[in-house]
């Protein structure tokens, strides 16, 4: 049972974008930063629910499959629920519909916890106030033996890694230079130390980056 960690960020370092609007919430620069990602064939298919077989097949879509195999729970941040934006409104249900393309229990990291949120598809939103320590073994206990995943955001992220609770890092270097945002890397110097890593390009020019103990 494995802690794992799947990110986009940028070639120096960033994992968050600063260029949103209100008219534009996900801003221009996080379509760039994710856009190998979303061109995908498993990105169109899970979540974006295309079923056409349309999308990329080479080295970006073999880190999208890998991203949801063998996952048995996940943890995230309240930003990636989007708690931040929806702090006092209970029917909030998260930014993906109802077909999350989780299928799992997946354990939101909250000062305000709420109601449990079920889905059709087997997406169970849990909500708790815990350390990172403590939220890993909230979700070992529901992830059946198979692996847990620390979705993000950012800041999360870098909690874990700075407790030493990760046991792989999938970091997708995107081609572009961003200069501000939520650093993956500061305050991280010698994190590295223990893990093996491993190196592979894509086409899209994305440089798939991995630390695996």
């Amino acid at each position: 049972m494995a802690v794992r960690v799947d990110l986009n960020i940028s070639l120096d370092g960033f994992a968050t974008t600063t260029d949103q609007t209100p008219e534009k919430p996900f801003g221009e620069d996080w379509m760039r930063l994710t856009a190998a990602y979303g061109a995908t064939r498993t990105f169109r298919d899970r979540v974006l629910h295309i079923k056409d077989g349309s999308g990329t097949t080479g080295v970006d879509d073999k880190y999208a499959s890998a991203y949801f195999d063998e996952v048995g729970a996940e943890i995230m941040g309240a930003g990636m629920f989007g708690l931040h934006n929806n702090p006092d409104d209970p029917n909030w249900r998260g930014w993906w519909g109802e077909e999350p393309p989780f299928r799992i229990p997946v354990h939101v990291l909250t000062h305000k916890p709420r109601p449990s949120i079920s889905f059709a598809n087997g997406t169970v939103f849990h909500f708790l106030n815990a350390s990172p320590a403590e939220a890993l073994e909230t979700a070992r206990a529901t992830a059946g033996g198979k692996d847990i995943r620390v979705g993000g955001g950012a800041s999360t992220v870098r909690e874990f890694l700075k407790a030493g609770l990760v046991d792989r890092l999938h970091v997708g270097i995107a081609p572009i230079l961003l200069g501000r945002g939520i650093n993956l890397w500061d305050d991280l110097r010698g994190f590295d130390t223990g893990y093996k890593v491993t190196a592979e390009t894509a086409e899209s020019g994305t440089v798939h980056l991995t630390f695996s103990r």
